[in-house]
């Protein structure tokens, strides 16, 4: 609601950036063209009010229609789009923004396992079984996370999970996604899901 009341507030100069925002918000020409006349109105009034010598008459009447127009009719016309603002975005639009946040992470803990794997196993990247600070995305340590960690994976079950255990006892661990899939002999479809959600400390 503060948003549609800004012109109101600062006597029509927030209209431009209001309706602006409106207009890229929606991809709408016509606002882009309002949030331009709007600050055309505004700068002759700017203009009209630090010029020393008397203004043109038609500056005059510029400035005071750009002052009216920005504060009255910016107001009213914010109030009429604003819920069509504010509901453009899709509801699944925090969803994929939560999505996207959380495999940023993943790269980061990724990043930091690569470079330094002590600091990482201290900050127990990858272990969600243990009492840690550290948010790695959902990342899960094949190496060392027990099997109802594992079992937690997509496409995994626990039957799954102790075959990888199991393997990872007789080999020593694993160094890739494609490794665990080829030592258990996992269905192929499970392979681009530990890609994304798993990594392999020594």
């Amino acid at each position: 609601m503060l948003w549609a009341l800004a012109p109101l507030l600062t006597c029509g100069a927030a209209t431009p950036f209001t309706i602006g925002y409106a207009a890229a918000k929606l991809r709408s020409t016509m606002l882009a063209l309002s949030a331009a006349i709007y600050a055309i109105g505004m700068i002759a009034l700017m203009v009209a009010v630090v010029t020393d010598d008397p203004s043109p008459v038609w500056l005059t009447l510029l400035s005071g229609l750009g002052s009216s127009a920005s504060w009255l009719g910016g107001t009213i016309q914010s109030l009429i789009i604003r819920k069509r603002v504010f509901e453009s975005e899709s509801p699944n639009d925090h969803a994929v923004a939560f999505a996207q946040h959380r495999r940023e992470l993943r790269q980061q803990a990724r990043d930091l396992v690569q470079g330094d794997p002590a600091l990482a196993r201290e900050l127990r990247i990858g272990r969600p079984d243990l009492p840690r600070q550290y948010d790695d995305g959902g990342l899960v340590d094949v190496n060392h996370a027990p099997a109802e960690v594992i079992a937690g994976l997509p496409g995994m079950t626990a039957e799954l999970a102790q075959r990888v255990v199991a393997a990872r006892a007789d080999v020593g661990g694993f160094i890739s996604a494609e490794d665990v899939s080829i030592a258990v002999d996992l269905p192929p479809e499970l392979t681009a899901d530990l890609v994304e959600l798993t990594i392999y400390l020594p």
